[in-house]
């Protein structure tokens, strides 16, 4: 019996490369690929890169340094690269890493089989077109194995906002939504197969517009599915929260009050520079009317220290702006230069004062998240466990509002949605007993 061939991908950055990761794996295994977690058994290597972080690049070759010796050992493994890096940077990368088979962008990864095809005979293969056709519908079906109980659904792509500092319009194109009807048939297929709560994934999601209500009206057909308990959706941007979405997150028992809202800073004229379109005000009204509908909903946020021209004035905006908010959890990052956008080419704020201005701001965002942590002490919360705990007998799981929770019970199983009293608070989680 002929064995199979073995697939290794290693993931980097969003939420949306987890799920293009589970897909290209899907498009593969229909090649007769199975996946392996060791690069050094694999048939082919794929690396799924990110451009937002600083240097990710050079992450990108460093990793690709480290397969000389296996490509040099197996002539015929085969190693390409994915995602925003190639998308970004394709001929580069076959220039400098001459081990490298193929390179796909994020828009054709559903053509990775074909490009595969390409390099059995020793060509190279590279695609990073932006695609007329959708690539969802040209890949092969899930498989129909069980999954975990949590599960990513990818609704829109691109981005249109460019803001002065990203890469994304770039790399990902112009916003794209999915059909509705196609996003509710995925829904459907994960929760038969397991899946009890979908995180809406896109680079702008409320941006979406693949159903004549947008995201809210989504969100409101989604939860109309037997089965399916929870739902969440990210990233988003404030000038895509319409009146529907806001009502959404009150009147939708399904949707879960978290809610991933990146602002990246709170000074005026650097919100400007970064083309952010928005204020700080308008942002600030905006998290009031949320929690006029949703009381308790936890925020989380992103921010850029030490943007181009920001001074000490306007970094300290930006703390006022956390602290008028309280946070449950956020991002926070150096500004770091990307090539080819606006910023890139702005003065650029010393690497020391970028130091300084994030530890204060983290050290801000830490008292916050711990705080609203230890408030949880006491209250009764909603947990959908996910896998066993390193004790036995111990299950985590996420809470409403994505805090993990270990709970000692005996004959939880992943998927369980339990009611659990929280009696502590951790460094990084709590744990609780079943209600």
């Amino acid at each position: 019996m002929t064995q199979p061939k073995k697939l290794f991908i290693k993931t980097y950055g969003c939420q949306m490369n987890v799920y293009d990761s589970e897909r290209m794996a899907e498009a593969m295994g229909g090649q007769g690929y199975v996946q392996t977690d060791r690069p050094e058994d694999a048939d082919m290597i794929l690396l799924n890169t990110c451009h937002i972080r600083e240097k990710a690049a050079e992450k990108v070759y460093s990793e690709l340094g480290r397969y000389k010796g296996l490509k040099s050992d197996r002539p015929d493994l085969k190693i390409g690269v994915a995602g925003c890096v190639a998308q970004a940077e394709g001929e580069e990368i076959m220039r400098r890493q001459p081990l490298v088979d193929l390179v796909v962008g994020p828009q054709s990864y559903h053509r990775l089989p074909d490009l595969m095809a390409r390099t059995s005979n020793g060509a190279k293969a590279l695609d990073t077109d932006f695609p007329e056709e959708d690539k969802f519908e040209h890949l092969k079906s899930r498989p129909k194995a069980k999954r975990g109980p949590t599960a990513f659904l990818t609704v829109q792509e691109g981005c249109d906002k460019f803001c002065a500092f990203c890469v994304v319009p770039y790399t990902r194109g112009a916003e794209v939504s999915r059909p509705a009807d196609r996003v509710l048939d995925e829904a459907r297929d994960l929760v038969e197969r397991g899946v009890r709560e979908i995180t809406l994934l896109g680079q702008n999601v409320n941006g979406y517009h693949g159903h004549e209500k947008g995201l809210a009206g989504l969100i409101r057909e989604l939860a109309k599915i037997d089965g399916l308990a929870r739902i969440r959706f990210t990233t988003s941007h404030p000038n895509d929260m319409d009146d529907d979405l806001i009502a959404a997150h009150g009147d939708c028992d399904k949707l879960m009050p978290y809610l991933h809202l990146p602002v990246q800073a709170g000074s005026d004229k650097i919100l400007k520079r970064m083309n952010r379109q928005h204020t700080a005000e308008q942002y600030l009204r905006l998290i009031e009317r949320l929690r006029a509908a949703r009381p308790d909903l936890h925020m989380s946020g992103d921010f850029i220290v030490g943007f181009p021209e920001e001074t000490e004035e306007d970094f300290q905006g930006t703390l006022d702006l956390i602290a008028a908010v309280e946070y449950g959890s956020a991002f926070s990052f150096k500004y770091s230069e990307r090539p080819g956008t606006p910023a890139a080419e702005r003065p650029q704020v010393p690497e020391a004062e970028k130091d300084d201005r994030l530890q204060r701001l983290q050290a801000l965002l830490t008292r916050q998240q711990r705080a609203l942590q230890d408030a949880m002490v006491g209250r009764e919360l909603g947990v959908l466990f996910e896998k066993p705990g390193r004790m036995p007998g111990q299950m985590v799981g996420k809470s409403d509002y994505l805090h993990a929770v270990h709970v000692a019970a005996e004959g939880l199983v992943p998927g369980d949605l339990r009611r659990v009293r929280i009696v502590e608070s951790g460094p990084n989680s709590l744990k609780g007993v079943l209600a």
